[in-house]
């Protein structure tokens, strides 16, 4: 039902457009930002390394459609990333929250 979505942006000013955007349509109770994230990766055959931010949103698994157009609207990247991983277990008033802040 609930779960974390993470977002790799190209840095904090991209990420703090992603995620305002997110929580003021109500489709992530919080999002944190933590910028300065070094990444390692493959792209179109060769090995990449960049600073980038990533976003830790914390929403309901139902969200995460209209989470990944939203995003996707206002990202850099080709492809970014975007995974969910669902909270298994959490504070029951924290698990309230989430759900009183994205309906």
């Amino acid at each position: 039902m609930y779960c974390i979505i993470l977002v790799v942006a190209k840095d904090k000013k991209e990420a703090a457009k992603i995620a305002a955007a997110l929580v003021k349509n109500k489709l992530a109770a919080c999002v944190n930002i933590i910028a300065g994230v070094s990444s390692v990766f493959r792209w179109q055959g060769r090995v990449e390394q960049a600073r980038e931010a990533l976003l830790v949103i914390k929403s309901k698994k139902a969200k995460f459609p209209a989470i990944a157009r939203m995003t996707r609207s206002l990202h850099s990247y080709d492809v970014p990333e975007m995974i969910a991983i669902p909270i298994i277990s959490g504070f029951k008033p924290y698990l309230d929250w989430i759900n009183e802040s994205v309906g």
